[in-house]
């Protein structure tokens, strides 16, 4: 699967390059002036609602396939664990990417991403999420929502892009989830429903250094 996406992502490149166009598209252009239910698309939002669906599917999959591996972290997969500190402060993090519910011959159930460095600076009045390493690395503004959740849209950067798509472009490469706050200086990001290899995606946050 990362394959295909690595192929899809050279194509898009080749389709997009020349003229400009490319430049343009890989210029983030989120409006962070509203609400974030005013940027994300009527694809995404849909996923949005049925977290709790992602979440019934994938994992009881997961943990059919390790189960050692999920019953070690209950608080990382506890679909109703939330603090009340669920925007992150500024700083420097590192991350690790749970793919959860992934089917088919080539995918496993469960995969466990290694730490990759991460950071959230302040752009206005939202925070902008980047990581900075692995093959799939996330990039977008998380918009305060309540308390215990915030809402993470962003786009997938792929293999060697050296910038992620403006979100809205491609439907395949566009990420909506939430934050939560689940431990004192632990996070934990989650897509429904991406497009590529699960189910479900758990993003864990923790500060760099920890």
């Amino acid at each position: 699967m990362i394959v295909r996406s690595l192929v899809a992502a050279a194509a898009l490149a080749a389709m997009l390059g020349g003229c400009g166009v490319y430049r343009e598209a890989t210029t983030s252009q989120i409006d962070t002036s509203g609400t974030w239910r005013q940027v994300a698309t009527d694809v995404d939002r849909e996923r949005l609602r049925k977290w709790r669906d992602a979440w019934d599917e994938a994992l009881p999959l997961a943990r059919a396939a390790n189960a050692a591996a999920i019953d070690a972290d209950p608080l990382l997969f506890d679909p109703d664990r939330a603090l009340g500190e669920a925007m992150p402060p500024v700083g420097a993090y590192r991350c690790r990417t749970y793919k959860l519910g992934g089917d088919g011959p080539a995918v496993s159930p469960l995969t466990i991403g290694q730490w990759q460095p991460c950071a959230l600076t302040q752009e206005g009045p939202v925070r902008h999420f980047r990581v900075s390493g692995g093959v799939q690395r996330a990039e977008g503004d998380i918009f305060p929502e309540t308390t215990a959740r915030v809402i993470f849209i962003g786009t997938l950067e792929i293999g060697d892009e050296s910038a992620p798509l403006r979100y809205g472009i491609d439907n395949a490469r566009d990420l909506l989830g939430y934050g939560e706050q689940i431990e004192t200086r632990r996070w934990r990001f989650v897509v429904p429903y991406p497009r590529f290899e699960s189910k479900l995606d758990v993003v864990e946050m923790v500060p760099a250094g920890v």
